[in-house]
């Protein structure tokens, strides 16, 4: 399979070397930037450029990791491609590449930091294409990578890619708030590691809703009140503290009503 990769960023390193160490050749890496280009290439033992038209066209797989906004400006300053052009997005249609004969998305679903090594065979990759060709060759593709490879429509990918705004890019926020109301208080963030270690895996091992605990849960305004009082001094965490504690709220009151219904 060989493969050319547009972009330089988290997911195209972390995809290119798995492409790579899955067997496949990688031709070429295009990037706005050379020197970020060079970089993979030379961690991809593949060709560098920054110039679009001068794409190589042999390629069997054109992947475009590039920003979500960026995907339809790059889609349209490529040439014709015989092969299958395919973006690595979560929430954007494949029918931004349908100028493209044979056109889809190669999905993966993991947060990608460049330092952080993943192991690619535990990341659920989703794919789609426009034709029967695209959809068989980005499955052996995906299934060269990844155990947890599944077909799936953009919308289904969009209900995905939002799920891990709340359940990763949030949560870790609310990560950062917490560390920084520690770190005023001469407190470690190591304290909290039992806590989100326990929390994390009741949430794999049961209904994240009926892993659900503190004041919100239980319905204690007066506690939650207390909280947001002593948090008028930290904006940010009083902001966010009342916004999910009047969530957690209504959500179990709907809940909770719904079950004395019965």
């Amino acid at each position: 399979m060989k493969v050319v990769i547009v972009g330089s960023g988290n997911v195209a390193t972390h995809l290119g070397m798995a492409l790579k160490n899955a067997g496949c050749v990688i031709l070429q890496v295009l990037s706005r930037q050379l020197h970020n280009a060079e970089c993979l290439a030379a961690m991809l033992e593949a060709d560098a450029g920054n110039d679009l038209s001068k794409i190589n066209r042999e390629a069997d797989l054109y992947l475009l990791s590039v920003s979500d906004t960026s995907i339809a400006e790059v889609a349209d300053a490529l040439p014709l491609l015989q092969g299958v052009v395919a973006h690595t997005a979560g929430s954007i249609d494949m029918e931004v590449l349908e100028r493209f004969p044979l056109h889809g998305v190669l999905y993966p679903f993991q947060t990608f930091t460049k330092e952080k090594e993943v192991d690619f065979k535990t990341v659920p990759v989703l794919f789609e294409g426009n034709r029967s060709a695209s959809r068989k060759l980005l499955n052996d593709v995906a299934l060269s990578i990844s155990t947890r490879v599944q077909k799936a429509s953009g919308t289904r990918r969009k209900a995905l890619h939002m799920a891990a705004v709340f359940a990763c890019n949030f949560v870790n926020h609310l990560y950062t708030l917490a560390d920084d109301l520690l770190e005023k208080e001469g407190l470690d963030f190591s304290l909290l590691e039992p806590l989100i270690r326990e929390t994390t895996q009741k949430a794999l091992t049961m209904k994240p809703a009926d892993a659900q605990t503190g004041p919100a849960r239980r319905g204690d305004r007066l506690v939650s009140q207390a909280h947001l009082e002593a948090l008028e001094a930290h904006p940010a965490q009083h902001d966010a503290y009342a916004l999910l504690s009047e969530s957690i709220f209504r959500y179990f009151r709907r809940k909770d009503e719904l079950y004395d219904q019965f």
